[in-house]
């Protein structure tokens, strides 16, 4: 058994977390004040984990310190291969080519590469929207055009609208799509058919595809993970990425796996991209895929119980919100729009009103406004917490600006009368 429900202190080390959020989800200059301090935050924002990476990780990297050298370091022999090879052939009934495989520091820098490798400097890069921001980014800093397809919310999920995604791939100069599957932040793992449909897409239009699948392994109990190159095996312009990260809260250890089956991009990868492997890393990734599917086993019902929490506590206390629990991930997508106007700063309100860092929809590229993003990947009080500063929050603005309302029409009524009835406080 092991012990979620432990609080660990993450504060001055480094910690995007805890020691960064300011700079991060506020861009403070250092001018900026909060009503709590630092330590008095409930932090529901970036996506790495409030628990323990699990023993087995730990222990293999001590296992490479016995070794006291830490020299430049790549993968070499079939170890790592083996351990990850098996992972994803065990969990998902696929499996690739040893050569195929790559390293990277991590799936951002490796998008922000592989979108200058496969785009001309006129082409362009789609992608679903609400979208995880870094798509667009990697576009962005090559100066290639990003192409934007909303999903189409029913209800709290999501459905991919075809005749859109299919109308933009028709256009000549997209040439890459970048896929995230399972998708953050909804938290739709795509199915077969829907894959089946993005390939077909993709085959015709004769479409790059880069499948971050990095939430792969983090799923609702029941759930399955298609990889989308499984989908369409033969065609070989898919690159698929996958990590430990998320899976075993190791994100700070950036090592990423990349699988390239084109030959062609795959040697211009080998020329371009300069890349030594942390040994601490490799150690760390290869323990994880080797030894970690016990403990992954307790995080997924562990986590099954956060979204369960999250989904009552939510219809209880703010039943004008909107939550789906998501397929994959450990991320709750929350519509908060009925109790807001478009005009506010979710992350800024939640900081001084609640003591929560979150994200708001806005971080979400485009199709996003009035969400809110949850980590659920924390201890039950924790969470408890959390929500219950959110709700109160939320339901204590609600009563003023009904107040305020009130206030106000009592006031336009009696014209010519001058009624001395304080607005209240907000």
């Amino acid at each position: 058994m092991y012990d979620f429900d432990e609080i660990i202190e993450r504060r001055n080390t480094n910690a995007m977390n805890t020691d960064g959020f300011r700079e991060y989800i506020f861009r403070d200059d250092g001018s900026m004040t909060f009503p709590y301090k630092d330590e008095e935050f409930i932090r529901m924002w970036v996506a790495d984990m409030e628990f323990a990476t699990p023993d087995v990780i730990i222990d293999g990297i001590k296992e490479r310190l016995e070794k006291r050298i830490f020299g430049y370091t790549r993968i070499f022999g079939n170890e790592y291969y083996g351990a990850f090879s098996n992972w994803c052939r065990t969990r998902y009934g696929w499996n690739f080519d040893k050569q195929h495989l790559v390293m990277s520091n991590g799936i951002i820098p490796a998008l922000y590469e592989l979108v200058d490798y496969i785009c001309a400097e006129d082409e362009k890069v789609l992608f679903l929207t609400p979208s995880y921001a870094y798509f667009k980014y990697a576009a962005d800093y090559n100066n290639r055009e990003a192409v934007a397809s909303d999903l189409i919310n029913e209800a709290g999920r999501y459905q991919i609208d075809f005749a859109d995604l299919k109308k933009k791939a028709s256009d000549e100069k997209v040439s890459l799509l970048i896929l995230c599957h399972p998708h953050n932040p909804t938290g739709r793992i795509w199915t077969e058919e829907e894959l089946r449909k993005i390939g077909e897409i993709a085959v015709e239009h004769k479409l790059w595809v880069i499948s971050d699948e990095i939430h792969c392994d983090l799923l609702r109990r029941g759930k399955q993970h298609v990889p989308f190159a499984k989908i369409i095996p033969d065609y070989d312009k898919v690159i698929t990425c996958m990590a430990p990260s998320k899976t075993f809260n190791m994100a700070g250890l950036m090592i990423s796996n990349i699988i390239i089956p084109n030959e062609e991009l795959r040697s211009v990868w080998s020329a371009r991209h300069y890349n030594f492997d942390n040994p601490l890393s490799v150690a760390a990734a290869q323990a994880a895929y080797e030894k970690g599917g016990d403990w992954l086993e307790e995080l997924t019902d562990y986590l099954d119980g956060n979204f369960s929490f999250t989904k009552k506590h939510l219809a209880e206390h703010l039943p004008e919100a909107t939550m789906e629990v998501s397929e994959s991930t450990y991320l709750a997508w929350v519509d908060v729009s009925r109790y807001f106007s478009e005009a506010e700063n979710l992350p800024l309100f939640f900081a001084h009103e609640a003591g929560v860092l979150l994200e708001g929809g806005d971080m979400f590229v485009q199709n996003s406004d009035g969400f809110i993003r949850l980590n659920l990947a924390c201890p039950r009080a924790v969470l408890q917490e959390g929500l219950r500063r959110i709700s109160e929050a939320i339901n204590r603005s609600c009563v003023g600006q009904q107040q305020l309302m009130t206030t106000r029409k009592q006031q336009n009524i009696c014209e010519g009368v001058t009624l001395s009835i304080p607005a209240p406080s907000l």
